[in-house]
């Protein structure tokens, strides 16, 4: 996940059941819970988000665009385009006896020529590319797996892969992650508040024997800011303080959604594993090993701004001056984190954008058609799964007159989720 910091504990849960497709169907459930047209409210949590540049709180403000402008919201799309069908690629490579480092590669590399091909004969520079370095994270690998060159780690038949990535226009961030199972054969709404999203989260989670994830958190976009400062908690947890906040027209947000058949607190394993890292602007200190300032240089040249994969660098020297680099928070990783073995983990990611006349979920990939094991009769969770994808307010259907060309909002209501198509979303045992 390309915004998400886990925090493990040492509690315990209650023991829960450990079928693959109660994962995948809870988290399936809650992509449509957690659609444009839920009327529900959202928990906010404020922290610091580094600028994109030094400059003053004025010429920040003057520079900011957001989806009052048509050129920005032509971005996110394009960008949701390329990024939706860089996941289709990647979804058809994963089969069994396939390299995840492979596939990985062939997603960033199809999002770097795609978003290449355009707007190449412009005057000012635009900036365009991968916002999140495809990740491959199998079973009770919960997140952040984007291995070196020299992995040779392999999918594997009945593996549940976790595909997560990123790609931007002009700072203008759109990511999506889905959950596939290798095999054989076939809301938010703006003015609405953030409370009761965690106690539906888990209660859909929990009517498939699921947990929610710790740590997983759901963030606002903007211009070259992928963790943006309204955050949604999907699991409430006591030691963590959170402000209301109120979601407003035109902003944008990642929507993030990972469940568990384990316990939902997933554990750091080895260190060596992340490659996954943001540059923390904000933070400076100078390097004492060569190695360490060389990296940062390329580090700073190639990616100031949006995270990257140890990848992209030269290895040898990679491992020596990336280890200098997060000690002084200078980056910031992404951990590979793990449940236990024998648990599964599936994760949905979707962009949401908040539009005058309604919400527009911008990536997604259509559910998988997997045989049902498990179902629910509760009334409120049968109510959600008929929301549907992409809203238009009451009474919204008179346009407003605009520059030619000018449609942010344009558009359609959606088909609400069937049953038929959720039972489809749910792996057998």
């Amino acid at each position: 996940m390309q915004l998400t910091l886990y925090i493990s504990t040492t509690e315990r849960c209650r023991p829960v059941s450990r079928n693959p497709s109660y994962s995948l169907q809870s988290t399936c459930i809650l992509s449509s819970l957690l659609n444009p047209s839920s009327n529900l409210q959202f928990f906010s949590y404020q922290f610091l988000v580094s600028g994109v540049s030094k400059m003053s709180d004025d010429e920040r403000e003057e520079k900011e665009l957001d989806l009052t402008s048509a050129e920005v919201v032509t971005k996110y799309k394009s960008a949701a385009d390329i990024v939706n069908k860089a996941l289709q690629l990647v979804i058809a490579d994963c089969r069994p006896k396939a390299k995840i480092v492979d596939i990985c590669e062939k997603g960033d590399a199809f999002i770097r020529e795609q978003t290449g091909n355009m707007y190449k004969n412009v005057k000012k520079k635009i900036e365009r590319g991968v916002a999140f370095p495809t990740c491959i994270s199998v079973n009770n690998t919960v997140c952040h797996f984007s291995p070196l060159a020299s992995d040779e780690t392999e999918l594997e038949e009945g593996d549940m892969v976790k595909i997560d990535m990123g790609c931007h226009i002009d700072g203008f961030i759109a990511v999506v992650a889905h959950t596939h199972v290798l095999q054989e054969g076939p809301a938010y709404t703006a003015g609405k508040k953030n409370k009761d999203v965690t106690e539906a989260i888990q209660k859909v989670a929990a009517a498939y024997e699921c947990k929610i994830v710790e740590g997983v958190l759901t963030h606002q976009l903007k211009q070259f800011v992928i963790d943006g400062n309204k955050v949604i908690l999907s699991v409430s947890n006591p030691e963590v303080r959170v402000d209301d906040a109120e979601f407003e027209e035109n902003e944008v947000y990642a929507v993030d959604i990972v469940t568990s058949t384990g316990e939902g607190k997933p554990k750091l394993l080895d260190e060596k594993q992340t490659t996954i890292y943001k540059r923390a602007v904000d933070k400076n200190y100078h390097l004492k090993m060569k190695a360490s300032r060389f990296i940062f240089s390329e580090i700073s040249q190639k990616f100031p701004i949006m995270p990257f994969t140890a990848r992209s660098l030269e290895e040898k020297r990679a491992r020596l001056g990336l280890l200098e680099c997060v000690n002084h928070e200078l980056l910031q990783p992404y951990p590979v984190l793990h449940e236990k073995p024998g648990d599964y983990v599936a994760h949905i990611k979707f962009t949401v954008l908040l539009m005058p006349n309604g919400s527009d979920r911008i990536t997604s990939h259509p559910l998988q058609e997997l045989q049902l094991t498990k179902t629910t009769d509760d009334p409120e969770i049968k109510a959600w799964l008929a929301l549907g994808t992409k809203t238009k307010k009451k009474g919204g259907g008179k346009k407003k007159k605009g520059k030619k060309g000018d449609k942010p909002g344009d558009a359609a209501d959606s088909e609400p989720m069937d049953d038929a198509a959720l039972n489809g979303a749910v792996a057998e045992d």
